[in-house]
């Protein structure tokens, strides 16, 4: 088979990439295109020979010269549809502020599309919806994002007027966002906040509004991930159920939440075991949804805990 094609495909996705960021790792090219250190090694050289001005530093990474720049690229029709979904996921999954900065962007990308990109794009584009449940952001903070992500960018400090689900009450806080993420139908920022000494989490739909400061972070913060993947030292409770298998492929997605351990298949039915973090409130609602096709199988309290949320419900219902 000729990898010569395929070399010339990478070898121009390579300098695309060295132009859309600062410095690029070898390691980071290799991983993208599933080849070898020494064949990254071997397609920069190739890049430096033709003329491109790429340094390196030992133990950093590439970059190319400043001032150098890419003449416009052209995309392939898979590009094309891929710009679709990513508008439309815009449009609703953002909060308005940063949906019509992208706006803006796509239409300048739009303009570069080749005649017939652009009648394929427009063909797809109005029949392509996206539908969330719940509003993400709140009315009054149209701009949570974008105000988040300069924040970051920025290492600016921001001040949050956050209204708390439990007591429905409002605070101010001063805090130094460590990053943004898209959990359970959810966007949520992890960060510092200065006036519980500690790093917290806050739903966007419970902002009432955020400004940035000129207020610099005080605080050098580890990845995002390092926080989200800590485990929390609060007491759990070991929690065994039995579930019909036409129920339990439908509880993959919201078992996690709940302290998922693993499962394994006994009689034709599922056995999941559960760490449990809420075992007198949040697990026993939580299973009403499927109880009837469900067996507690320990502990004794979460039986005793759900016969008392079905009492409530009974009494209700009379």
């Amino acid at each position: 088979m000729d990898e010569t094609p395929k070399r010339f495909d990478r070898i121009v996705a390579i300098l695309i990439q060295l132009q859309s960021k600062k410095i690029v790792k070898a390691q980071e090219l290799a991983d993208r295109f599933e080849v070898s250190l020494r064949t990254i090694y071997r397609d920069i050289r190739t890049l430096e020979a033709s003329g491109v001005p790429i340094y390196s530093e030992a133990g950093v990474g590439y970059a190319l010269m400043d001032g150098y720049r890419l003449p416009p690229v052209m995309f392939t029709r898979e590009e094309v549809s891929s710009f679709i979904a990513a508008e439309k996921l815009m449009q609703k999954f953002t909060d308005p502020s940063l949906g019509t900065h992208y706006a803006s962007a796509m239409y300048k990308l739009k303009s570069v599309l080749r005649s017939t990109d652009k009648d394929y794009l427009s063909n797809i584009e109005s029949r392509v919806m996206m539908q969330t449940a719940e509003p993400l952001f709140n009315d009054n903070s149209p701009n949570t994002l974008a105000v988040l992500f300069e924040s970051i960018a920025e290492k600016k400090q921001i001040l949050l007027t956050y209204k708390t689900f439990a007591k429905d009450e409002t605070t101010q806080r001063n805090l130094e966002p460590v990053g943004v993420f898209h959990d359970n139908n959810n966007w949520y920022f992890l960060g510092y906040c200065h006036l519980r000494k500690d790093y917290r989490q806050f739903r966007t739909d419970r902002i009432q509004c955020i400004k940035k400061t000129d207020s610099d972070f005080i605080i050098e913060h580890d990845s995002l991930e390092s926080y989200l993947t800590k485990t929390e030292t609060c007491p759990t409770t070991k929690v065994r159920i039995l579930i019909d298998k036409k129920i339990a492929r439908y509880l993959a997605g919201e078992r996690r939440y709940h302290g998922f351990i693993s499962e394994k298949e006994v009689d034709g039915k599922i056995e999941m075991t559960f760490m449990c973090r809420d075992i007198d409130n949040g697990f026993p609602r939580w299973f009403l949804m499927f109880g009837d096709y469900a067996t507690i199988l320990e502990p004794e309290i979460l039986k005793t805990k759900t016969l008392e949320l079905l009492e409530i419900n009974k009494k209700r219902l009379l």
